[in-house]
């Protein structure tokens, strides 16, 4: 296995990714909301399996919300700027999530 330094990705400026963070925090907040509003996992009429699978729903959007909070945040509290790590992965989602509604129409 290749170690690599931990600023490998030094080129990349710090301002640039806490922008894409911001931005792609802002998209997954707004769609996760969405979703936790529309997610019934007490309806009536719901089989077991699909209301667990409603409740997984539940917990996996309030959890990418948490996490789209915290992005949105971030720049407002100073805390630790984004790594690339962080912004490759609320990106991935963001992306995700813009990808699904084009598709939708």
């Amino acid at each position: 296995m290749i170690a690599l330094h931990p600023d490998v990705f030094s080129f990349i400026p710090v301002w640039l990714l806490s922008m894409l963070h911001w931005f792609a925090g802002l998209i997954v907040f707004a769609e996760s909301l969405n979703k936790l509003e529309r997610t019934a996992p007490l309806a009536p009429g719901l089989t077991r399996p699909q209301r667990i699978a409603a409740w997984l729903k539940c917990a996996a959007w309030l959890l990418l919300s948490a996490g789209g909070a915290g992005a949105l945040v971030t720049p407002l509290m100073r805390l630790e700027p984004p790594t690339l790590q962080d912004v490759a992965l609320i990106l991935g989602f963001a992306i995700l999530i813009i990808r699904t509604r084009f598709k939708e129409g």
